[in-house]
């Protein structure tokens, strides 16, 4: 039987430094049904030249120039030229394993439509990697352990973006690369949610993530925290809210007030809570202040969590559990 054909989709711009390493680890893969759609987002070094060398001596190297501006439109670009019953991303400056297409592919064929196939990420960097960055991969891995991924995704992109694959028709019913919402990758991870895509549980070891100052997360102001809280409030009223339910707001700290203001420039009402003493029975933005006990007072409550420390999230979730509220339900965390 035909092994299906992967689609890989690589937006670059001025990676030179790593783009060998990519490539290298695409050509060297034990799948072999492959092709890469690697789209030139206006690079000024030589990592257009580079890539043209590859897909000289590799036919299933395609380069083209990004028809837009940007990443998102690099990735439209890609998909327009993709002829794979699989769709896959990759980032111009990471590696692969070498069993990651294979491992991708056996699990969506032995899934079918309607799931995510994921794997175990690792962070690397010439300068060692970040407590922040360990975190995050810690808590990502483990949710890609069981493929309970959704559980927490007002928490941060519970997906990472080069390291998915889907049937191309999933991708279309999720809407692939038309919005241009950032981060993208957080997007359409929304969205695989929003559609039902089951996410696959994976134990594997599949993808090197590259870490260093200049890259794109970093640099670029679309993946700053406002984009992010931006991303996970569109959401949030659009998936999960009830309008016929009182709504609270846990915390009054920077993103506790960017919560309250966006929610306030749209005319929803809530109550908004805190354990502080300093500023219960205060006024921020003409709104109120309370202890949160006073979520015993209301009936029926959802509630977004601001608060980040773990030791307070720990005690949130008792108070939660108290209350008989569920995590995904009544409550959501949102960092």
């Amino acid at each position: 039987m035909q092994q299906p054909l992967v689609s890989i989709l690589i937006p670059f711009k001025n990676t030179e430094s790593f783009l060998s390493q990519c490539l290298n680890s695409i050509v060297e893969q034990e799948y072999r049904n492959w092709e890469v759609l690697a789209i030139n987002d206006k690079s000024s070094d030589g990592s257009r030249n580079l890539v043209n060398s590859y897909a000289k001596n590799d036919q299933r190297i395609q380069l083209f120039d990004n028809e837009g501006g940007g990443i998102i439109e690099a990735l439209r670009t890609a998909y327009k030229h993709s002829k794979g019953e699989f769709i896959t991303r990759m980032d111009s400056d990471d590696i692969m394993t070498a069993e990651k297409l294979k491992v991708m592919v056996e699990a969506l064929l032995n899934h079918g439509e309607g799931h995510v196939a994921l794997g175990q990420v690792r962070y690397f960097s010439h300068r060692g990697i970040s407590n922040g960055y360990e975190r995050y991969e810690t808590w990502l891995n483990s949710l890609t352990e069981t493929g309970n991924n959704y559980s927490e995704i007002y928490k941060e992109c519970v997906i990472p973006s080069p390291c998915w694959m889907v049937h191309k028709d999933d991708l279309d019913l999720c809407g692939a690369f038309r919005p241009n919402l950032y981060p993208e990758d957080y997007d359409l991870t929304f969205r695989f949610y929003a559609n039902g895509l089951k996410c696959i549980p994976s134990s594997k070891l599949l993808h090197l993530w590259r870490d260093y100052d200049t890259r794109t997360s970093r640099t670029s102001e679309h993946y700053a925290q406002n984009y992010f809280l931006q991303i996970k409030l569109h959401y949030f009223l659009k998936l999960n809210y009830d309008p016929k339910r009182p709504l609270t707001v846990w915390g009054a700290g920077a993103k506790g007030k960017e919560i309250a203001r966006a929610l306030l420039e749209q005319n929803i009402d809530f109550y908004w809570v805190c354990d502080n003493p300093r500023k219960i029975g205060k006024h921020i933005y003409d709104k109120e202040m309370f202890h949160f006990s006073k979520l015993k007072e209301l009936p029926n409550a959802q509630s977004i969590i601001s608060v980040a420390n773990a030791d307070a999230q720990t005690y949130i979730k008792k108070f939660f559990t108290g209350l008989d509220h569920k995590p995904m339900k009544d409550y959501f965390f949102f960092c």
